[in-house]
């Protein structure tokens, strides 16, 4: 964490969520506490089956606890009805996907300007310029037209990194988004991140299985069965 650090961002208190119902149910995350701060870079590590995305989903409100709360800059996120979770969601909160998940018949600006409209931005990237503003920070000046499936694997992370910046993120979650790379591209998909973590400070949240990536950020927390078992703090 760094020195500016220090205010709550988003606070999960004692959460608890359980898929499934009768002999098939399975309990994705127990009593689990987690404070995020403002800046803050956070690994959630773990194997699969964890409980790591289903603690990124909380706390970008895709779904809400059966026990706890989720707090997000002092509101009860998880007291909110879907609706105005994703209002919340759209002030401040953008998710990056271990597929990049774009908008098939929508071009590279275009997917980037539609999550800025639907987000309500107001810093210009739900225009062309703005959205080729954004996709230039990426590397992908050249690509502004180019449809999703013209696009190597990296370059859609690309984009998809440029479309949660449209959004204006206080808080960063990415959920495994070097997973489908392979490790070079990967690498620099995750350098990317850093540098505009740097440049905007938004706090970053990062699931994933891979130590070494972990090592990378701030705070390591270790989950396994629904429970975090450890953490880490890094230089």
């Amino acid at each position: 964490m760094t020195a500016t650090a220090t205010a709550e961002l988003s606070v999960c208190r004692r959460v608890s969520v359980v898929h499934g119902t009768g002999e098939a149910v399975v309990h994705g995350l127990i009593e689990v506490d987690l404070t995020i701060h403002q800046g803050e870079r956070v690994a959630l590590f773990g194997p699969s089956g964890s409980g790591k995305t289903t603690l990124l989903h909380l706390l970008g409100g895709l779904i809400v606890p059966e026990h706890g709360e989720v707090i997000w800059r002092g509101q009860p996120l998880s007291a909110l009805d879907a609706d105005a979770r994703a209002r919340e969601r759209a002030r401040g909160i953008a998710l990056v996907f271990q597929g990049a998940n774009l908008l098939p018949t929508l071009t590279a600006y275009e997917n980037v300007a539609f999550a800025a409209r639907a987000s309500g931005a107001d810093r210009g990237s739900a225009d062309r310029d703005g959205a080729a503003e954004l996709l230039t920070l990426v590397g992908l000046g050249a690509k502004l037209d180019a449809l999703p499936g013209e696009l190597s694997g990296g370059e859609a992370q690309r984009v998809a990194i440029a479309r949660s910046l449209a959004q204006q993120p206080s808080l960063l979650l990415c959920d495994e988004p070097t997973g489908h790379l392979d490790s070079d591209t990967g690498t620099r998909v995750l350098d990317l991140i850093d540098v505009l973590a740097d440049e905007f400070g938004f706090a970053l949240v990062i699931a994933t299985h891979d130590a070494d990536v972990a090592s990378r950020y701030g705070r390591s927390v270790a989950l396994s069965d629904g429970r975090i078992v450890g953490e880490t703090t890094f230089a």
